[in-house]
């Protein structure tokens, strides 16, 4: 698996525009053909081009893993169709007022780790759509915007550099991977704004550094 360096949009946020799983890349409408065909190369995936909320901001805005995806009640029913249509996945949507799902929601294909912001039922609701076996709420490093703060495939995960070792521990073992912290894009640590993960590479944000590369080696490159 490699960790490479890529831009979106002339800048290194490229997790707030695109998401990914092991077969899919999610491109924002409008993204050029070449760089969308080579970041697919890349995460070794098709791409889909696509909206969320009428938006480009797919990242931000949705969740997915190998099983489903999950759109904020924003999205557009002619998303949810077309994404249903290609990419053969679960769709769900999340009745919740918080609609940046993918910056209060953190998921791999074994569980998820959520902000504390969520219902119950809402909880449920990602557990079903996502095919996780465990939901769990907890803040980190103060934050409850979970998913903005890490990033996990099936191999490892990279989290906010002042999280707490005891909370790492419970989140390894919930999402069943090392948990590393980071930090990303040359000192950022909201690390899901600069990195696609899936199981095939990893994709970083161009300003990340040679630090960076080697914390990241050390949490996905097990």
């Amino acid at each position: 698996m490699d960790i490479i360096k890529y831009g979106v949009y002339r800048g290194p946020n490229l997790g707030v525009y695109i998401s990914t799983n092991d077969n899919t890349v999610l491109i924002p409408m409008g993204f050029a053909q070449s760089k969308a065909e080579k970041l697919a190369k890349y995460l070794s995936a098709d791409y889909v081009y696509t909206s969320v909320a009428n938006t480009r901001l797919i990242g931000a805005l949705s969740i997915m893993n190998n099983r489903g995806i999950l759109l904020p009640k924003t999205a557009f029913s002619n998303e949810y169709d077309y994404l249903k249509k290609e990419t053969k996945l679960e769709v769900g949507v999340l009745d919740s007022k918080y609609t940046a799902l993918g910056n209060i929601i953190c998921a791999n294909d074994k569980g998820a780790v959520v902000s504390p912001w969520l219902s119950s039922d809402e909880c449920q609701t990602i557990k079903d759509v996502l095919g996780v076996k465990e939901v769990v709420q907890k803040k980190i490093a103060g934050f409850n915007q979970i998913g903005a703060v890490m990033v996990a495939n099936n191999t490892g995960a990279a989290i906010h550099p002042e999280a707490d070792e005891e909370d790492m521990k419970t989140f390894a073992n919930v999402l069943g991977v090392k948990v590393e912290q980071s930090s990303i894009n040359n000192g950022i640590p909201y690390v899901s704004s600069g990195i696609l993960a899936n199981n095939n590479s990893i994709v970083v944000g161009s300003l990340t550094t040679g630090p960076e590369i080697m914390m990241l080696t050390r949490a996905f490159l097990n």
